[in-house]
């Protein structure tokens, strides 16, 4: 079981918010399918993953998606997936 807390920040506010949690056992080869359900969950467009997000997740149990990180700019500074330590 894991969970993962994921926000929308602009201006320094949590916008939105999200408590992700499944009970299967956390595997980083579908950090992507757990990405779109969360980007789903918080109605905003899926970022595009890289090697780098995946890395700074495992590493520090957070990773942070840019505007530069998406095909369409969104309307919000960052969003941030942390990792909820059980």
């Amino acid at each position: 079981m894991f969970k993962i807390w994921a926000k929308i920040i602009k201006d320094g506010k949590i916008v939105r918010q999200l408590t992700y949690e499944r009970d299967e056992k956390f595997s980083y080869s579908l950090f992507f399918n757990y990405l779109s359900e969360i980007c789903e969950g918080l109605d905003c467009a899926t970022p595009i993953l890289l090697k780098t997000h995946i890395f700074n997740y495992a590493k520090f149990n957070t990773v942070r998606f840019l505007p530069r990180d998406f095909a369409e700019t969104p309307d919000f500074d960052k969003l941030v997936l942390d990792n909820i330590v059980l």
